[in-house]
Order: C-alpha cells, then structure tokens, then sequence
C-alpha cells in the first residue's frame, strides 16, 4: 500500500513515560506507522535548553526508546532515532535562524511561558528553540507532523519559517508541514485539573507496577462535588470517569455512568475498577518493556541505524538548501 506521506514528531527525552504521553503521542504515532512514512526523533539537543546537567541523558533517552518500542513503534517500520546523531539539523537551524525575526520568537506564548518557568535561564537556544524544531522537521521532507491542539501554533510558525526561506531563496526546496490533530487532544493528571506531566507529580508511569499504579489511581481526585458515597456523582466532571471512557470495556463505563448518577457505585470502587483495566490493558506493553530492557545492545543498535537512516534523508535535503542558498 502507498504511503500517504512523511510524518515528523519528536520528544525531549524526560525517561519513562507516563499516561499522558502514551494517549496524547505515543499511541499515535504507533498508529500512523501503517499508512506513513515515519521518522520519530528522541530529541535531546532540545533538553538542553531547560537543563542544567545532563547526567541523566543518556538513561533517560534509552528509558524512552525502551518505552516507545515497547508500545509498538516499529524499527521496521520507522525511523527512530537521538536528534544529535543528525548534525545536519544544527546546520539547517542556523541557515533558518537568518530568517526568523527575533521580536516574533520572544512573542510566542511557550517562550514567555518558559521565562516564567526558568528566569534565571533564559539561554540563547531556549529563544531559539521553535527554529531548531522547524529544522527538526523540515530535514526530512515532513508532509504531516501529529500534534495535540495546543501545540498547533508551533507548526504554524514553522509554516512562517519555511515560506521566508523559500521567498529568500527563490525556490519550493523547503516543504511546509501540515498539522494532524492527536486523538486524545489533552490527557489531565490525577490532580483532575492540570495536563498530566511529571513535572506537577501528577502523572502514572506506563512501567509502573500494577501496584504502584493502583496506588496511583486511589489518589486520583473525582467529582469535588461528592463528598460521600451516598451522594449522587456527576460523571461528566469526573477525571476517573474520562479515563474508564478509555480504558475499560463499554458495558462498565455505561454501568458506571448509571449507578454514579444514583450513588451506586462509590468512587473508591470507581477507582479500583480503573485500576484494575488499566493494568491488563498495560500488560503485553509491560512484558515486551522487560524483554527489551534485557537487551540494552539491541535499543542501542534500534537508535544507532536509525540514526544512519535519518542521516541519508538529512544529507540530501543539505544538498539542496545549500545549493538553493547558492552557498559556494
């Protein structure tokens, strides 16, 4: 079957992932593998705008391998590779920064958002950082890039960098991306009001124990508005409820739906029985997580050739930027 296109995405490598990112990205872009042309990159050049030691760098990119493979992205049939075995892109990115207004990056909400995160770092590659992303993508020839809702402005910016060098330069070399919107748009934390991340604490790790994310799951905050079990809940505002939608078979979430409304079921219950799915449905991903844990060399080999793969897609793509810049 013809593939539809290239698709793009990347990730800062934060280690094990949780939850949100298996919903949010990971379950998508195993999804994709089938009808497009995959290129997913572990992308640590991009961790080093916001840390201050790289210690952890590398176990945190092979904990993340470890879990993107475990949930089926496929070597096979991607390209999965670590952002700085690719130099090509720190050259692409700085040809685009010659092109990109400075006012326009200090006025992106993420950028200022950061400011706030880390004002004693603000560093040159964190004001820089939509460029390099642009250059992430745009290196391999992407069609499609698969991205939850709030990060859309991001491409549109990158769509913005694209066409500026393209006018420049007087040519089409440079392939303006397209948004495809994630599945599950927004995955909230056990704290039932922020995105989940580890960052908040308020995440369930996908290779937790079945213990450890039951004991995560109780912790998970439901309807504020029922404060005992014979109180009659509201499903609708329940965070619990949103992730049975997900993960449990349809005739529990219509049952839980009912007996909620009539206080039923209490949220305790509510809560284990999510545990309980969410569990089985994290068993082969769980298996398969240890198998591959068992063979470090073989993670490594995965990134490694996906690097010399990516690499072939960059070194053709700086042929021709190079030669569109007429640079001698």
């Amino acid at each position: 079957m013809a593939k539809k296109g290239r698709v793009f995405s990347g990730a800062r490598p934060t280690g094990r992932q949780h939850l949100g990112n298996y919903l949010g990205a990971i379950k998508n872009y195993v999804g994709m593998q089938d009808e497009y042309d995959c290129v997913y990159c572990i992308v640590d050049v991009h961790a080093l705008t916001t840390v201050e030691t790289t210690q952890d760098l590398k176990l945190n990119t092979f904990e993340m391998a470890l879990d993107w493979l475990a949930a089926g992205m496929s070597p096979e049939q991607s390209i999965i590779f670590v952002q700085s075995h690719v130099p090509e892109v720190m050259e692409l990115h700085t040809y685009l920064s010659m092109v990109t207004q400075f006012g326009k990056l200090t006025d992106l909400p993420t950028f200022k958002e950061k400011v706030r995160q880390q004002p004693e770092n603000i560093n040159y590659g964190l004001v820089g950082y939509p460029v390099l992303m642009t250059a992430d993508i745009v290196l391999y020839k992407t069609d499609v890039v698969p991205v939850g809702i709030d990060q859309a402005p991001h491409i549109e910016f990158a769509r913005e960098i694209v066409r500026s060098f393209n006018y420049r330069y007087n040519t089409k070399v440079l392939i303006e991306p397209k948004v495809k919107h994630t599945e599950v748009l927004k995955v909230v934390g056990i704290d039932g009001k922020d995105k989940m991340g580890k960052s908040l604490n308020n995440h369930i790790e996908l290779a937790s124990t079945p213990e450890e994310t039951t004991k995560r799951v109780r912790e998970m905050v439901t309807d504020p508005a029922r404060q005992r079990k014979t109180d009659p809940g509201n499903p609708d505002v329940c965070n619990v409820f949103t992730m049975h939608k997900i993960m449990s078979p349809q005739e529990e979430v219509d049952m839980i739906n009912v007996e909620c409304r009539r206080a039923g079921i209490g949220c305790v219950d509510c809560k284990l029985r999510f545990a309980a799915n969410l569990n089985k449905n994290l068993e082969p991903f769980r298996a398969k997580r240890a198998e591959l844990a068992a063979q470090e060399s073989y993670v490594q080999d995965v990134l490694n050739d996906g690097g010399k793969r990516a690499r072939v897609i960059a070194q053709q793509t700086m042929v021709e930027v190079r030669e569109a810049m007429q640079l001698p």
